[in-house]
């Protein structure tokens, strides 16, 4: 089924010569994201002009003068390469059959529709607050890879998430920052007429409009919605203004635009999707909407829900109280009276398929309700899923809890965005120039063995070098374009060093996440810093949510502590954490610290993705790493469970392991200057997470358990 729109407003570039033509499909398709041969393509046009663009396309293409691009094709190794790149993406963007429909699926089934609130897929859309939207960015990302047939729905966020600068008392300052639209891979949708296509939310008052945005994604179709148009009063305006906006009745428009409104975008695109895939709670009215859809078309009752159950999927990602939307049931029946008869239900029927049993009179709770009306559910790590049973258990009540049903699929990672081009050069020499096409395959990680020591740490060091300049600069704009104290500047990184063993910590602030732990001893902790022959430093970034005052506070005793003398310039926090510091910190720390209060953690990814690049992991057991830790790939600490507050037990075990494997073991360095027993732990993180912390393996194990019995489905 043909699922491209009648029409795109596209980036254009009047600049470009037509023996360059394809640099205008290329930078409007975010396939350029993962694919290192063609960012060089860019980058070999004008190396300053890539930087001073943030490494997006679109802004450089606009921005390049004529007579760059007349030089390039005069250039016969930059045509080569330019001829190379472009093969490559029309043989990607072929759209024969996939894996799917070659294994699982019969090619004439519909694709299957993911919904998600936010989307990482690059930090010139800055569509993510967190690990939830990189993980729908790499599911996108491999569906496109293995040729899965599946369309996306989501916000254009023209305020994206909360942006971050921390003032001179260390407190956050949100601001916001308006996408230019104008200069990202992102299209406007048009319908027959050339004009913007405009969908109504279906029974809803007032009246809610949305139009509509599309990002290639590969051979993903994401299709984003953006109430900023005309035709809605000023509060339905900015109901796609930010990202998880604070406000509850705003918060539950957004959801109702989301799941009914983009159920009812698919349908005026011409798109019928098979599947259900509700990546979270905030996405669940479109199930509702699945049936409405069905008694609409004349499918009695009990029909319409059992076929929407047997092809619905929810994943669930948190095990945090405030992680699940909870709504008034009074909000409820303000936008919903008119809605529940459309699906022959009367107010307490409704309601009662939100509530959790435990908790009845707290409200709406979506994802008690994504539950019920998904006959395929799932947690994200082995352990979440244990967790998830117990929360949820009072849902089949006359069920054990052992034999709840829901289900898991681990997290994993897409492994060409985040391992760096330097490592995928040294994986290409080693482990094969085809191991990417196969690298689900466990066997093929024991290659990882033959790489020399000396090869994978200079590597490394490489991109540890990479990561503190990046730091730096970065300091060194904001003190000069902003003019701030200089202490600012100083504990934003400029006294970081590339010989000392660094720790990274980089993630959402959020209280259970610990941010501080480290800190719990001082005195301790100051001896591990300063240390004259085997100091350690320590690199924080992230945001807290600005209606999250208890993690402000949290950041602010962080920030406090990286300006302050006495730690030695050995601690920077580093504003404004996103997509691109992310992949500097993963690429390049030592070790990447992680230490939440369990059983908090759902899965954890930011782990994995250092892991890819050789750096060992720190961790609380707990997420991923209970199924990931081997005794050999990093350092494990807090299994036993503690009664009470276990802060200093476990701020305790992190620094013994410190003082007594990691930091010997990190500057055992041999006469050539390589700490051949350290690179042997950064073989292992490799091996480890190859074998098993995949998108790749992901993707397949949704197909298998998932996608392809609800397929089976009448």
């Amino acid at each position: 089924m043909d699922m491209t729109p009648l029409q795109l407003i596209k980036n254009e570039y009047p600049n470009l010569p037509p023996q360059l033509s394809g640099l205008n499909d290329l930078s409007n398709n975010l396939w350029w994201s993962w694919h290192p041969a063609a960012r060089m393509l860019f980058k070999k046009l004008n190396r300053q002009a890539w930087k001073e663009s943030s490494h997006n396309p679109v802004l450089m293409l606009r921005q390049v003068p004529r007579e760059v691009f007349d030089s390039a094709v005069q250039d016969p190794q930059y045509m080569r390469h330019y001829n190379s790149v472009l093969a490559q993406f029309q043989k990607d963007l072929d759209p024969k059959e996939g894996w799917l429909s070659e294994n699982m699926m019969n090619p004439n089934h519909f694709p299957i529709a993911y919904f998600s609130a936010e989307y990482g897929l690059h930090h010139s859309l800055p569509f993510y607050a967190g690990g939830l939207g990189f993980l729908a960015g790499d599911f996108l990302k491999e569906c496109s890879d293995l040729k899965v047939p599946l369309v996306a729905v989501g916000f254009m966020y023209p305020g994206g998430y909360v942006h971050q600068h921390i003032r001179e008392d260390g407190w956050q300052e949100d601001f916001g920052r308006l996408l230019d639209r104008e200069a990202a891979s992102i299209s406007k949708v048009l319908d027959n007429d050339g004009k913007p296509i405009v969908v109504k939310v279906p029974l809803i008052e007032p009246p809610i409009y949305v139009t509509v945005w599309k990002i290639e994604v590969g051979r993903i179709p994401l299709y984003l919605m953006d109430t900023d148009i005309e035709n809605n009063d000023l509060s339905n305006r900015k109901i796609s203004e930010y990202l998880y906006i604070g406000d509850v009745e705003q918060r539950l428009r957004q959801e109702i635009v989301l799941g009914i409104g983009g159920s009812q975008v698919l349908e005026a695109l011409g798109i019928t999707h098979s599947v259900l895939h509700l990546n979270e709670g905030h996405a669940a009215f479109a199930l509702v909407e699945r049936i409405r859809d069905r008694l609409q078309g004349g499918m009695n009752h009990e029909k319409a829900f059992e076929e929407v159950l047997n092809t619905s999927v929810f994943t669930t990602h948190t095990s945090v109280p405030a992680g699940h939307d909870v709504f008034p049931f009074e909000l409820m029946e303000k936008y919903f009276h008119a809605y529940w008869p459309a699906l022959g239900l009367d107010r307490e029927s409704f309601f009662r398929l939100g509530i959790h049993p435990d908790w009845p009179s707290s409200g709406f709770n979506m994802t008690a309700f994504a539950l019920r009306l998904s006959g395929y559910r799932n947690a994200v790590s082995k352990k979440h899923s244990k967790v998830s049973r117990q929360i949820w258990q009072p849902l089949w009540p006359a069920l054990p809890e052992k034999l709840v049903p829901l289900d898991f699929v681990t997290n994993g990672v897409h492994v060409p965005t985040w391992i760096d081009p330097k490592m995928l050069l040294l994986f290409d020499k080693y482990l094969g120039p085809q191991w990417l096409e196969d690298h689900d395959n466990p066997a093929l990680w024991e290659l990882v063995d033959d790489i020399p020591d000396e090869e994978l740490w200079k590597t490394h060091y490489w991109l540890k070098i990479k990561l503190i300049d990046a730091i730096r600069e970065r300091a060194r704009k904001r003190w000069a374009e902003d003019r701030i104290n200089s202490s600012l500047v100083l504990s934003g990184g400029t006294l970081l060093d590339h010989s000392v063993l660094t720790l990274g910590f980089a993630r959402r602030f959020a209280t259970y996440k610990r941010a501080d732990l480290i800190f719990h001893n001082l005195e301790r902790l100051k001896k591990l810093l300063n240390d004259p022959w085997r100091p350690i430093q320590l690199i924080f970034a992230g945001k807290a949510h600005p209606a999250d005052d208890p993690a402000k506070r949290l950041l602010q005793k962080v920030f406090h502590a990286a300006r302050n003398p006495d730690m030695g310039g050995h601690i920077a926090f580093v504003e404004d954490y996103g997509e691109l510091m992310a992949q500097y910190m993963t690429h390049g720390v030592d070790v990447w610290l992680n230490n939440p209060l369990p059983p908090n953690e759902a899965c954890g990814t930011s782990g994995m993705k250092a892991a890819f690049n050789g750096i060992p992991h720190l961790s609380i057991w707990d997420g991923w790493w209970i199924e990931g830790y081997n005794g050999k790939n990093g350092w494990a600490f807090g299994k036993k469970e503690i009664p009470g507050d276990r802060d200093e037990a476990d701020a305790e075990a992190i620094y013994d392991l410190l003082e007594n494997e990691i930091i010997p073991l990190y500057y055992a360095f041999s006469g050539e200057g390589i700490p051949h027993a350290w690179v042997k732990v950064m073989k292992e993180a490799i091996k480890s997470a190859g074998q098993k912390f995949s998108a790749l393996r992901m993707v397949k194990e949704y197909i298998s358990k998932f996608y392809a019995n609800a397929l089976k489905k009448p």
